[in-house]
């Protein structure tokens, strides 16, 4: 009979389910260098369509990697507290080992031209 999963390697598969996606880590990476980032600039410096990186956060809000702050017409985003050892060394990987990859350099050089979204205007 096959060992039953316990409900912590259950969360830790979807955890890392969560990363095994090019624009979940992109997004991951732009909140790592800000603080909060509202939708409109996330899709402005991905350059992808809002409803694509909207599916992307929701996927992140439910596995536990972002939050989310409705202000307005808008969502504001940053990562969530980490809650296990595994979820915090993932992020500090994040950080220092996606760092010097092109696109996501390209990808923190467009958030910082994008302009203020409508309530910050």
């Amino acid at each position: 009979m096959p060992a039953v999963a316990t409900d912590s390697l259950k969360a830790s598969s979807q955890l890392l389910k969560a990363l095994a996606d090019p624009v979940r880590l992109r997004i991951l990476h732009l909140l790592l260098e800000a603080d909060e980032v509202c939708v409109c600039h996330i899709h402005e410096a991905l350059e992808l369509p809002q409803p694509t990186v909207s599916r992307h956060l929701a996927y992140l809000r439910k596995r536990g990697l972002v939050t989310g702050r409705k202000e307005g017409l808008w969502v504001h985003y940053r990562l969530a507290k980490a809650k296990t050892n595994l979820h915090r060394g993932i992020m500090v990987c994040l950080h220092t080992c996606l760092t010097d990859m092109q696109e996501l350099r390209r990808d923190r050089e467009r958030l910082k031209r994008v302009a203020p979204c409508g309530d910050e205007r």
